[in-house]
């Protein structure tokens, strides 16, 4: 199982872990855009935020703001407006980022890796060429770069410079 060499995060969330009921997506779309919600975005349809456990410094969820859990679900018009979304943000984050590729995906159903089958939500997942290095291969341990305050406030500053909607 791949180690991370920060936790900072670690204690708040062991903390306070059994006061976190329901669906931390309906959450965030409940939320005000701000580090400590780490949503970036939101309109009337979607949210995009920061994932706290990220597998990458910028990973992204981008959901709808209907708590949805799967693709046949999606009205096609909202299906069609939240990819339309997925687009523009690695668009807008790509100058940010300067990743070489991306992961972009749905795990759909708890089987498929979905930790929160109820809510559908797409990981955009900002990769880097030699981001799987030695410590990964050779020690099991993933190096996360950034703090997600810092992350967020970049983020958000480009969402306020090149909005969404």
């Amino acid at each position: 199982m791949t180690q991370y060499l920060w936790s900072e995060w670690r204690g708040e969330y062991v903390k306070h872990s059994s006061e976190h009921e329901g669906c931390f997506l309906c959450h965030a779309v409940e939320r005000e855009p701000s580090p400590d919600t780490l949503v970036v975005y939101r309109d009337d349809s979607v949210v995009v935020l920061l994932n706290r456990y990220p597998y990458n410094p910028g990973h992204l969820l981008v959901c709808p703001v209907k708590h949805i859990g799967t693709i046949p679900e999606v009205e096609p018009n909202d299906l069609a407006y939240l990819f339309n979304v997925v687009r523009r943000v690695v668009k807008l984050a790509e100058p940010l980022f300067r990743a070489h590729g991306w992961n972009i995906g749905i795990n759909q159903g708890r089987a498929a890796g979905a930790g929160v089958p109820g809510h559908l939500h797409v990981h955009v997942v900002p990769r880097w060429d030699g981001d799987s290095n030695f410590m990964a291969v050779v020690a099991d341990v993933k190096v996360v770069s950034q703090r997600l305050e810092s992350l967020w406030a970049e983020l958000r500053a480009e969402f306020e410079r090149i909005p969404l909607s």
